[in-house]
């Protein structure tokens, strides 16, 4: 497939997206829902900030996906960004990591007697953060700028960053040794959390008869290419009752709200906060630009709702004890939410 670098057709756009699904299922087996989100997240348009003379910014939405060692995480995100001709940077977190690896520094010349700039690995399109929570949590907030405003401060001079600029972060279950949990204002960076889980025993059989070292990938986009088909994405429309809707879903996960319900009350201490709404109705679009429509139902909404939302949500001790999770929660206030 010839790489596409110039997207003006909703069929041109469809052609760009199936090239990628069909370049990862190559390598990655029995996870078609999991590459389908992650390129909702890829293509779902985040406002991030506003700058003078400038207007609104926007970006894709990062990505955190958790399971335990061996769900091929790593493998997935590698494979998501040899699909396009973009830079791509893996940076592996270790407990003695430092921001500075993350960010990049100034070192001092002794030649010519100035500072210069050195960039970390950060500076690229696609960053891979590999198990994000074997770092402290001094080092995991490195990225909280980078993830929000797009740009990155190296002592008293502030870089901006290329567009695309999507992270892909991966993390072990908190229950495992040697990991830090995320702080919430990291997490609520996240337009997603995924959790993967394992493969049906028939797609493990055919990993195994899988010879990766037979398998050639292809790019088959560039970097322009994501801005355009995400510029594409955002045009699908929205009615003001599903703003209603998403709106009643984020009041609904408030233990102080009025009339909360009886799991809310009992095992969230706080729930999303209104920067949640904006990330769960572009994904919510971007869902609906996948599915072939040019509206957004709320069947979209619910489609991708738990993946946003139940990172950003806090459990009470009571939860915590009794083993309520927040999906739970989530399907909970989805299942009472009224649709409009």
């Amino acid at each position: 497939m010839a790489v596409i670098s110039t997207v003006t057709t909703f069929e041109q756009a469809w052609e760009v997206i199936h090239g990628i699904e069909e370049q990862v299922r190559k390598v990655v087996v029995g996870q078609d829902d999991l590459i389908r989100k992650i390129l909702i997240g890829l293509f779902g348009r985040i406002p991030y900030s506003f700058k003078k003379g400038e207007g609104e910014m926007a970006g894709s939405g990062h990505i955190l996906l958790e399971g335990v060692p061996g769900l091929a995480k790593t493998l997935l995100v590698s494979a998501v960004a040899n699909t396009f001709k973009a830079k791509f940077a893996r940076i592996q977190f270790t407990p003695d990591m430092l921001p500075a690896d993350i960010l990049g520094t100034r070192i001092f010349d002794a030649k010519t007697a100035e500072f210069s700039t050195v960039k970390g690995p950060i500076f690229a399109n696609i960053v891979l953060a590999d198990e994000i929570n074997r770092a402290p949590q001094k080092t995991q907030s490195a990225l909280l700028e980078v993830m929000q405003e797009r740009q990155v401060t190296i002592a008293e001079s502030t870089y901006r960053m290329d567009d695309p600029f999507w992270v892909l972060a991966t993390q072990n279950p908190v229950e495992q040794e040697g990991v830090f949990s995320l702080p919430e204002a990291q997490l609520d960076r996240f337009a997603m959390m995924i959790r993967v889980d394992y493969p049906d025993p028939e797609h493990e059989f055919k990993m195994l008869a899988t010879k990766l070292e037979e398998l050639r990938m292809e790019a088959v986009a560039e970097p322009q290419t994501v801005v355009q088909i995400r510029s594409m994405a955002n045009k699908i429309h929205v009615d003001h009752k599903i703003h209603r809707y998403i709106v009643a879903i984020g009041q609904a996960t408030r233990a102080h709200g009025p009339n909360p319900l009886p799991i809310v009350k009992e095992m969230v201490q706080y729930g999303i906060s209104p920067r949640s709404y904006q990330h769960l109705l572009a994904m919510s679009r971007s869902a609906a630009f996948f599915r072939g429509r040019d509206y957004v139902s709320p069947s979209d909404v619910k489609y991708i709702a738990n993946d946003v939302l139940h990172h950003r949500m806090s459990r009470t001790i009571r939860a915590e004890v009794e083993g309520v999770t927040t999906d739970e929660v989530v399907a909970e206030v989805l299942r009472r939410t009224p649709i409009p």
